[in-house]
C-alpha cells in the first residue's frame, strides 16, 4: 500500500505532466493554425509579431516539458531501486512540489495566448481550444493550490539538507556551460541561504519561481537545440522578455523556434 506522502507525489506529478501537456498541445494548435491563415498579404505564422509569439509559447512549453520528464525519470529511478535513487529522493521531494506551483500556474496564461492566435475561431467550441482554456486552471488548484506548494519546496529545503544539495547537485550538471544561468544561480542559491523565519513564507512564491526557471534553463541546456536554450535564459533568467508572451528580444531565433513546434502534414 501506499503511504499518504507517495500518493500525494503521484497526484502532484500527474498535474505537472497534465499541464505540460496541455501546453503542448495549445502550442501545437496555435502553430498548425497560423501556419495555414492567410492575413495582411501573407501567412499569419511567416509575419514577425506571430513568430515571436509562437516561439515564445513554444520555449514555455518545451520547459515544462522537459521539467516534468526530470521529475518522471526520477520516479521511475527511485521505484525501480536504482542505486542513485537517495539522491533522486531528495530531488522529488523539493522539485514535485516545485513543478507542481511553477509549471501548472504558467498554464493557463499559456493556454490564452494560444487560444488568441486563433482569433475568433480559437473561441467558439468547435476549435476545441476553449475545453483546452478551461482545463488549464485546474491543476493549480488540484492537490495543493500556488502557495500551498511554495511554502512546501521551502520546508522541504529548510527542513532536509540533502534537498538543498539535489537541487545545487542538480545545477552543477550545466554549470559553467551558460554565464547568465551561472550567474543567476549563484544568486538563487545565495538567496535559500539568507532565508530567515521571518520572511521566507513571505518570499515563498517569489524563491520558488526563480528556483523552477533555473532548474528548467538547466533542463534545457541538456536536452534542446542552443535557439531554444538561448532564448529561453535570454527571456526567463536574463530578463529580456516584457512579461507577456511574443516579447523576445531580437536575439531570438524565433522563425526556427516557432518552425520546429509547428506540427508536420
Amino acid at each position: 500500500m501506499r503511504t499518504i506522502i507517495e500518493m500525494v507525489s503521484a497526484t502532484r506529478l500527474d498535474c505537472v505532466l497534465g499541464s505540460a501537456g496541455l501546453m503542448r498541445r495549445a502550442t501545437s494548435e496555435a502553430a498548425w493554425y497560423t501556419a495555414r491563415r492567410q492575413a495582411f498579404g501573407g501567412v499569419l505564422a511567416d509575419k514577425p509579431a506571430m513568430q515571436n509569439v509562437l516561439a515564445d509559447l513554444a520555449i514555455e512549453s518545451e520547459a515544462a516539458t522537459a521539467l516534468g520528464m526530470r521529475l518522471a525519470a526520477s520516479v521511475d529511478r527511485i521505484e525501480s531501486g536504482d542505486p542513485g535513487s537517495e539522491h533522486e529522493r531528495a530531488f522529488r521531494r523539493f522539485a514535485l512540489p516545485l513543478a507542481k506551483f511553477w509549471v501548472c500556474k504558467r498554464t493557463p496564461m499559456h493556454v490564452a495566448e494560444a487560444l488568441e492566435c486563433l482569433g475568433g475561431n480559437g473561441y467558439v467550441e468547435e476549435s476545441g481550444m476553449p475545453l483546452l482554456f478551461r482545463e488549464s486552471p485546474l491543476n493549480s488548484i488540484w492537490e495543493g493550490s500556488g502557495s500551498v506548494n511554495a511554502l512546501d519546496v521551502l520546508r522541504a529545503l529548510t527542513r532536509s539538507p540533502e534537498a538543498f544539495e539535489a537541487f545545487s547537485r542538480e545545477l552543477d550538471v550545466t554549470r559553467g556551460d551558460h554565464p547568465g544561468l551561472d550567474v543567476a544561480t549563484k544568486q538563487v542559491l545565495a538567496d535559500v541561504v539568507s532565508l530567515t523565519p521571518d520572511d521566507a513564507e513571505y518570499r515563498a512564491r517569489d524563491i520558488s519561481a526563480r528556483m523552477a526557471v533555473v532548474l528548467q534553463a538547466s533542463l534545457l541546456l541538456r536536452s534542446a537545440p542552443s535557439s531554444v536554450s538561448d532564448a529561453f535564459i535570454a527571456s526567463r533568467v536574463q530578463g529580456e522578455w516584457g512579461g507577456v508572451f511574443g516579447t523576445l528580444g531580437t536575439s531570438a531565433a524565433s522563425a526556427a523556434i516557432a518552425r520546429r513546434a509547428t506540427p508536420r502534414p
